[in-house]
């Protein structure tokens, strides 16, 4: 579940009028502090975070705010940000897959998880199947979109030499104040972007890192491999990959789907590492990430935690079911042949019961029927 600890509320401005994201701050192994947000509601949902974020100025993306806004409707998403980026800790100098594993497993154990779901997004892979393999009985599915098991397996002479081109382009090219040498990134990343989605994304770059650290991260992660790791999994996992991603080739996508066990593989029809919001690929991901995570729905809202079915009423358990399933005070009342004030009315009345209030009172409600927080 997730813990009570100290947290504040911030981005209010840039989210939706009934999404606040709370963003906290775990300790890692090795001291490093590590930024991390929780939002919407449902069974948990850990993004084991990709290379380039920050907590806050994610929301405003014309590139991930869809992935937050979405996901959010079907899960309680918790994501951070990595090491030397974004809201973490600066200035970072190891980022071995060792100390990246102990930063998700501080996030874990501060966030109070128990069993939840894990999704690897791009250079996340290693970091996800290496938990999987020490800690399998925490997680209920693991899902792997645009990523690897290893940044070098199986690549060829010339995504070598990419990438020593790339790192040549991060020194020269980071902390410019013009954004050419940038572009090179955000064009592979999103080839299929609008130019406002570019400069946003050639901004967020020099937002989430400085170059020192953008180099030393990127090369210590080339040599991160745990595909050693993937005949120990016996798990539910989704692989879920760009067939033109530029970024990560979708020959990853394949030996990850034939390296795990049952482990299901679907091909996206985009050319972007990460598929934007008005393109047909979208609806198609969302659509195997929420079908994919209706187990861990369904259970959840088959067995509420004690402490709320013994505070709210039958009809307010009925209600609150069907909020977390994501319909507004309109749909409920339509399901239920009720009124739309008769809805509001027991809605007040489950959140007196629980103590909550304020506009995060429904996030909040929703969260503990499904999480028991």
């Amino acid at each position: 579940m997730l813990a009570p600890i100290c947290s504040y509320d911030v981005g209010v401005e840039a989210l939706r009028a009934d999404v606040v994201q709370d963003i906290r701050f775990a300790r890692s192994a090795d001291g490093v502090g590590i930024a991390y947000a929780v939002h919407g509601s449902g069974p948990p949902l850990l993004i084991d975070a990709c290379w380039l974020s920050h907590l806050q100025f994610d929301w405003e993306s014309p590139v991930w705010r869809h992935y937050l806004v979405e996901l959010g409707k079907i899960a309680t998403v918790i994501r951070y940000d990595e090491r030397g980026h974004g809201l973490s800790d600066r200035g970072v100098t190891d980022h071995s897959l060792e100390a990246r594993v102990g930063d998700l497993e501080a996030v874990v154990e501060d966030a109070g998880l128990d069993r939840f779901a894990l999704m690897a997004m791009a250079q996340g892979g290693p970091i996800a199947l290496e938990y999987a393999a020490r800690h399998p009985e925490r997680l209920t599915r693991l899902a792997f979109y645009g990523s690897y098991a290893g940044a070098q397996a199986g690549a060829s002479k010339e995504e070598l030499e990419l990438l020593e081109a790339f790192e040549a382009l991060i020194r020269v090219g980071w902390a410019r104040p013009t954004s050419e040498f940038r572009r090179v990134f955000s064009s592979m990343m999103i080839p299929g972007g609008t130019e406002e989605q570019m400069r946003w994304l050639d901004d967020l770059q020099q937002m989430a890192c400085d170059t020192e650290t953008a180099v030393i991260s990127r090369t210590q992660r080339q040599v991160s491999d745990a595909s050693w790791r993937m005949p120990e999994l016996d798990l539910p996992t989704l692989v879920i990959h760009s067939r033109g991603d530029q970024m990560n080739d979708f020959h990853h996508a394949r030996e990850l789907a034939a390296g795990i066990r049952g482990a299901r593989l679907v091909a996206l029809d985009s050319n972007n590492h990460i598929v934007l919001a008005d393109e047909p690929a979208w609806p198609a991901f969302m659509g195997e990430i929420t079908r994919f995570m209706e187990p861990d729905r369904e259970t959840a809202l088959a067995d509420p935690p004690e402490d709320v079915a013994a505070l709210i009423s039958l009809r307010e358990l009925d209600i609150l079911r069907l909020a977390a399933a994501g319909y507004d005070n309109d749909a409920i009342a339509a399901e239920l042949f009720l009124s739309v004030r008769t809805v509001e009315r027991h809605l007040q009345n489950a959140y007196a019961k629980l103590g909550l209030s304020g506009r995060t009172a429904r996030t909040a409600a929703v969260g503990r029927l499904l999480s028991g927080t």
